[in-house]
């Protein structure tokens, strides 16, 4: 770095271009790319330090929970790169988000850096020319019970994890780890669905009029009431299936009756009464985190994570201000824009006269003071950027700038009428019946603020924007019916959460942060718990039992109260009303009122029945098992006492499984062991069966042979087995094809030049010959049998990467939206993927590749897009392992963690140092990009 010039550090490489051309010369901005330090696995640990109590969590609870951090493989470059440039530097100015984990990464930056020259906290919440400006002439020190609180959640989380997780991986089969805010929302998805499966479908039915005016303009009317009292609909049944008191029920019977009363040569209704109403409706506030993510899942059909990281890259980028806040209210200057802007475009009577202010409930002291809203003192229309955004910026701006505008704009005004209509007494089941239909109708005199932007609801049931006009009708006047029809209807269950309505309920029970949200739903998925089919989520069979046990075992963790009052402490601490210390103290080893962590743990795993917890009850003989591989039905054959086994289809989901489906998937005739014929070299009979990996063929090893091979080797004999080819049926296969699949790999012959043989043969990837310790890849599995010497001669002479075998897509979609590339369904090494030629998701289990439409593909392509290069991750640890010759390097870091442990640190008694300490380490707990979660190593 260039002498005298003013360092500023930002998080990411892109806020660090665009801040740079407002800052000018006299600046140089780089990025942290994040945390550059976490916590330390215990492996990672100084052989000293692992017998101590820092060794089991790398956290101290001995002593003050004292973390013992690390700087992170990438971080180490990144530190070193902000070392070289801090010693040219004038001034520092560590501007990273204002908010914890911004907080955290600014404190560990100082503690690793420690600079000579004087260093400023910059922090803004939007990034223009004017706001960078004035930002770096109104600094601030790094607030120290931010950066406390951040620790103690990442403490927290270590601790939880830890604990909880082993408890998990002993008990439930293929379960993962466990998470502080994850278990609750996993918790969440499966009581829902445990309700669904509970759910008792009643049967209503309901009955409508088309009736018309003397002027002959008509309209529809629901039958109300009969006999005075109210007909029932599907929020009067219980979940259990009955029927509610203080409600009448329209069955088949009664509705039959009632069509044919009402339509009836000359049947008129009266117009009993006419109730009209002012009708009022204000707009929603500003965005904050949370209300951007349900409305972009609502109306764009984006997923939070993918909502977050559009979100990111128009902040960084200077076209809206920062998206994780709780706040509601917007500066001044924002009010005047929005105004500025609903004037212009709706006229001056589109606003109030008094500018609206709103507020919310959140006093979170990490937050950001604005809501989400465009940057700027003069907001960009959507129409300017059109062209410069993405189309899925464009969208999330469109949605940003609508809603702040509308904010700031006058109510909807109109009027609800409701009409009454009586009929004579008409006969329902021999006995006369009084009868009241009604009909509303909303009218709006003046649009308001619906002009720019109209709320969403979980329920699409919101229409109270729209004009339903009733025609004009005097009280008394008859009205005749055109036409009466009935339909019946079933209740349904409570819907399925989706990803707008899970952050949701989060957010009402106070379940994390919004800035979590997106992580939380990201890692439940990832971890494979849950799944979707199209915005539902839906809790796979190995959620029911983790979340079991975190209920009956760790009762107190997964406690919708418990979490979210841990997140009051937190912010508690932020604020600086509570010591780390102490509340870490209470959280993990508990006090006279509350167990802690330690014990709940301990006593979670007394007495555990692993078989019954991975075992739920569907029927008095037929029961479901959450196996190691995927879930099966067992039951027992009260014939032969034979216990049996049957696999579940994949799509199935819990709630779909009923006795009769159970009983159904039971009885169903097996199709495993098609007997094929006898083989001519072994006498061994071939059969064909379906196996956990797909269909396959097999010899039968008989039993005297078995046990007579058993008894010289000491060891089973094992069948030969293959896969069938991808063109192959299990039902159609003959014996001549099994033997030929039964003898590869095929010897194609040796080659000419070193004499090494060359064979063919099918494998994980596909088909593919081998030389050696060369290999090949085959255009297609025909070629195995087919292909000769001067063939694979050929084919070696090819680049080892320059054959691989092209198969036609499953299926082809229309281009994304977002990217502009064609998007198709492919079948790949690891099974079917959609991709667009750059990014590859995997079909997860359960959906059919066949029917994925546009809509899911692009979804899925952005999630993957949102969530970065995760994948490079894996690619490092072949490199991390190769140097043992590094690990004296490695343990150099222990030399510097005593600085960055302070003994002399600990012994103070200043809450003030024990904050700051806190802090350092603290800072240090983030080690990847904010949107990553760093947490997630032990929640996830």
């Amino acid at each position: 770095m260039p002498e005298g010039k003013k360092l500023v550090i930002v998080e990411s490489p892109a806020k660090a271009k665009t801040i740079g051309k407002y800052l000018g010369d006299d600046y140089e901005v780089m990025a942290s790319v994040g945390h550059v330090r976490d916590l330390a696995q215990p492996k990672e640990l100084p052989a000293e330090l692992k017998k101590t109590s820092l060794g089991r969590f790398a956290v101290d609870v001995d002593n003050g929970f004292e973390p013992y951090y690390v700087t992170t493989e990438r971080g180490r470059k990144t530190v070193s790169d902000l070392k070289k440039a801090a010693k040219g530097a004038t001034e520092i100015y560590l501007a990273t988000d204002e908010d914890r984990e911004g907080e955290a990464i600014a404190w560990h930056l100082l503690e690793l850096l420690k600079p000579k020259v004087p260093v400023k906290r910059m922090v803004f919440h939007e990034i223009t020319e004017d706001s960078i400006r004035s930002a770096t002439s109104d600094t601030r020190d790094v607030d120290t019970a931010l950066v406390d609180a951040q620790e103690t959640r990442r403490i927290v989380d270590r601790l939880y994890g830890f604990e909880v997780s082993p408890v998990l991986w002993r008990r439930v089969s293929g379960a993962k780890s466990a998470g502080r805010v994850q278990s609750p929302a996993l918790r969440l998805i499966v009581d829902r669905e445990l309700e669904r499966r509970a759910f008792i479908p009643a049967v209503y039915s309901d009955v409508k009029a088309t009736v018309e005016t003397g002027a002959g303009e008509s309209f529809v009317a629901s039958v109300a009431r009969l006999d005075g009292t109210r007909v029932a609909s599907g929020r009067d049944f219980s979940s259990e299936g009955e029927l509610k008191d203080g409600v009448r029920l329209i069955d088949p019977e009664v509705a039959t009756a009632l069509v044919k009363a009402l339509e009836a040569p000359g049947s008129t209704l009266e117009v009993a009464a006419i109730d009209p109403k002012p009708y009022t409706r204000r707009p929603a506030a500003p965005f904050t985190t949370s209300t951007l993510q349900q409305e972009a899942g609502r109306k764009l059909r984006f997923s939070a994570q993918q909502t977050m990281s559009v979100a990111q890259g128009l902040y960084e980028n200077g076209y809206i201000t920062y998206m994780r806040t709780d706040s509601v209210s917007l500066s001044q200057q924002a009010i005047s824009a929005a105004r500025a802007q609903a004037k212009q475009m709706f006229g001056p009577s589109s606003v109030p006269d008094s500018p609206r202010l709103y507020k919310g409930k959140s006093q979170n002291a990490q937050e950001a003071h604005e809501a989400v809203r465009p940057a700027g003192e003069a907001f960009k229309s959507p129409d300017e950027l059109s062209g410069v955004l993405r189309p899925d910026e464009l969208k999330l701006y469109e949605l940003i700038w609508r809603r702040t505008v509308a904010s700031q704009m006058v109510d909807a005004k109109g009027q609800t009428v409701t009409v009454t209509l009586g009929a004579a007494d008409v006969e329902v089941g021999g006995s006369p019946v009084t009868v009241e239909l009604t009909a509303s109708g909303t009218v709006l005199f003046e649009r308001g603020f619906l002009q720019a932007y109209e709320e969403s609801n979980d329920d699409d049931k919101d229409d109270d924007g729209k004009s339903a006009v009733l025609p004009k009708m005097e009280q008394g006047e008859r009205l005749g019916v055109t036409e009466v029809s009935a339909k019946a209807h079933e209740t349904q269950p409570p819907a399925r959460f989706t990803e707008a309505s899970l952050v949701k309920a989060l957010e009402e029970r106070g379940i994390g942060r919004p800035s979590t949200y997106a992580s939380i739903i990201s890692t439940i998925i990832d971890r494979g718990y849950v799944s979707r089919r199209g915005s539902a989520m839906i809790p796979q069979w190995i959620a029911f039992p983790v979340t079991r046990l975190l209920s009956e075992r760790f009762s107190e963790l997964v406690d919708y109260q418990f979490t979210a009052e841990l997140e009051e402490d937190l912010d508690r601490i932020a604020r600086g009303e509570y010591s780390r210390q102490e509340w870490l103290q209470r959280f993990y080893f508990g006090d006279d009122d509350h167990r802690g962590l330690k014990d709940v743990a301990l006593l979670a795993t007394e007495e555990i029945d692993t078989r019954e917890l991975n075992t739920i009850a569907i029927t008095d003989t037929i029961s479901l098992r959450v196996g190691k591989y995927s879930p099966f039905l067992e039951t027992l054959d009260e014939e032969t006492g034979e216990v049996r086994r049957v696999n579940l289809p994949p799509e199935l989901a819990p709630d779909e499984l009923t006795p009769q489906k159970a009983q159904e998937l039971i009885d169903a005739p097996p199709v495993e062991d098609r007997v094929l014929g006898i083989d001519p070299e072994s006498l061994r009979e071939i059969v064909a069966k379906k196996g956990r990996f797909g269909p396959y063929v097999t010899e039968v090893i008989p039993e005297d042979e078995a046990e007579a091979a058993q008894g010289k080797k000491k060891t089973a004999v094992k069948p030969k087995t293959a896969s069938l080819f991808q063109a192959m049926d299990i039902e159609t296969i003959d014996l001549d094809t099994a033997l030929k699949l039964l003898s590869l790999p095929r010897e194609v012959g040796p080659d000419p030049e070193s004499g090494e043989m060359i064979t063919a043969q099918n494998g994980r990837y596909g088909p593919y010959l081998k030389k050696g310790t060369d290999t090949r890849s085959l255009d297609s599995e025909d070629l195995i049998f087919e292909i000769d010497v001067p063939g694979a001669v050929a084919r070696f002479a090819e680049p080892k990467y320059g054959g691989r075998r092209q198969t036609p897509p499953l299926k082809t979609l229309e281009v994304d939206s977002n990217t502009g590339k064609a998007i198709t369904v492919k079948n790949g090494r690891f099974g079917p993927y959609v991709t667009d030629g750059e990014t590859n998701v995997t079909v997860p289990r359960g959906i059919d590749p066949a029917a994925i439409d546009q809509e899911t593909a692009e979804r899925m392509l952005a999630e993957k897009r949102a969530k970065g290069p995760a994948p490079k991750r894996a690619a490092k640890k072949p490199a991390a392992k190769k140097t043992p010759v590094k690990k004296p390097a490695a343990k150099k870091t222990p030399v510097k963690k005593p600085a960055a442990k302070k003994p002399a640190a600990k012994k103070t008694t200043s809450a003030t140092t024990t904050v700051k300490n806190a802090g350092a380490k603290k800072a240090a707990a983030k080690s990847g990009t904010k949107t990553g979660n760093p947490s997630s190593k032990d929640e996830g």
